[in-house]
């Protein structure tokens, strides 16, 4: 018989997180028409890491890492996407987070409440393989999305190529080394094209 009390905070989170669609995110669609928001975003790295599973330096379980993908970014409904390179955004942005966090979980059934909660904060930890795997993915996909607009969010924000290479190589190679290699490449190739700053 349906607990009519758990039914209806599952659909209230159901219904609050429609609000991720209008979260708008720096990256720009490969189309160059518009920028992505974060549920399209979630999604596509969701895809992404089903597909790539086979690189990950460690083996994984391939849906705890869907699902660690699809709920990362939930929490941008309150806290906002925060631009990977704004030193001012990223200030606050842990404590902003985990508010946001606990606000939103909250609101499903205790079970689900500690599934969602103990996902995002393995994700954040970035301890597990699992964990490790899925910050790779979530840190490729921007750069696809950058070479694929010509470096257009780069250039706007005059982004410089150690910058990048921080960035990726603590979130990519931890993950997955196959990856990280492809993304040098890019990165050196992006360099050429004049999409980073080398100076």
């Amino acid at each position: 018989m349906m607990n009519y009390l758990r039914f209806t905070k599952q659909i209230n989170f159901i219904k609050e997180i429609d609000k991720l669609k209008h979260v708008m995110r720096s990256s720009i669609l490969l189309s160059g028409e518009r920028r992505e928001n974060t549920a399209e975003h979630c999604w596509h790295v969701a895809v992404m890491s089903m597909l790539l599973c086979e690189y990950a330096n460690e083996p994984v379980d391939q849906v705890k890492v869907m699902k660690m993908l699809i709920i990362h970014d939930i929490i941008e409904i309150e806290s906002g996407d925060t631009y990977v390179y704004d030193t001012v955004g990223l200030q606050d942005q842990e404590e902003r987070e985990i508010k946001a966090a606990d606000k939103l979980f909250s609101m499903l059934p205790d079970d689900q409440n500690r599934e969602f909660r103990d996902l995002w904060n393995e994700f954040e930890a970035k301890k597990s393989h699992e964990s490790k795997f899925a910050k790779a993915i979530d840190r490729l996909m921007p750069l696809l999305h950058n070479i694929g607009t010509d470096g257009e969010v780069w250039l706007e924000n005059d982004i410089h190529v150690n910058q990048v290479m921080e960035l990726m190589s603590q979130g990519i190679a931890e993950g997955s080394e196959e990856l990280w290699s492809y993304a040098k490449n890019i990165i050196d190739d992006s360099v050429t094209k004049g999409w980073l700053r080398n100076d």
